[in-house]
């Protein structure tokens, strides 16, 4: 079992409803599990559709047990599916040292869509996360997951790219197996390749 960056390592994973972060903190979880560590991971659910707001927080620790509530400011990384969520949840899980992984696809919320409410540019966001965080991965997941052919699979070039900071003492092979504990095996060479992009995609940047 490799020492941890910090411990307990706590993950933040947002995003909307449908995008598959939920899926995320599974794969996360069971992976750290087999690995020896102690984990716990807790879900907190907006509207209980598509396009409601959904967080995972994952804490990991190589030497207790541990609730399933990151403490305020005090994640090591949050990872967002949707950019605007990592904007939303940096107040109360980040800190000027946090990593901050995102997808760069925008899902724009009702109230955007209504008309009601303005959704910030790409350059408007990129620019305030960078400025509230230690590092900020700005990623085409969804773009990369659609050369896959599904971009639902950005959950898990994500997931890759979360590997590829350093922040996680996993392999891509120990992923793969949480993966092959959850998916069919035909569905797993898309898993393993969108895994890895992911991966490709965290270290160009």
């Amino acid at each position: 079992m490799k020492a941890l960056s910090n411990d307990p390592l706590g993950i933040v994973i947002t995003g909307v409803g449908g995008q598959g972060n939920v899926l995320m903190s599974q794969v996360l979880g069971r992976a750290f599990l087999a690995a020896g560590y102690s984990v716990t991971v807790g879900e907190t659910y907006g509207l209980s559709q598509r396009g409601g707001a959904v967080l995972s927080q994952v804490r990991v620790s190589a030497s207790g047990t541990l609730g399933p509530l990151i403490p305020e400011n005090r994640a090591d990384a949050i990872v967002s599916l949707e950019p605007l969520e990592a904007l939303r949840v940096l107040p109360t899980y980040g800190h000027p040292g946090v990593t901050v992984i995102t997808n760069d696809r925008p899902l724009p919320p009702l109230g955007v869509l209504a008309g009601q409410e303005r959704y910030p540019t790409p350059e408007e966001l990129k620019n305030t996360l960078a400025g509230l965080c230690g590092r900020l991965y700005w990623l085409p997941a969804t773009a990369a997951a659609s050369q896959l052919g599904n971009p639902i699979l950005a959950n898990l070039v994500m997931l890759g790219a979360l590997l590829a900071t350093g922040l996680v003492p996993l392999t891509p092979e120990q992923i793969d197996a949480a993966l092959g504990d959850l998916f069919p095996t035909p569905k797993l060479t898309l898993n393993h390749a969108a895994l890895r992009q992911g991966l490709a995609l965290a270290r160009e940047g």
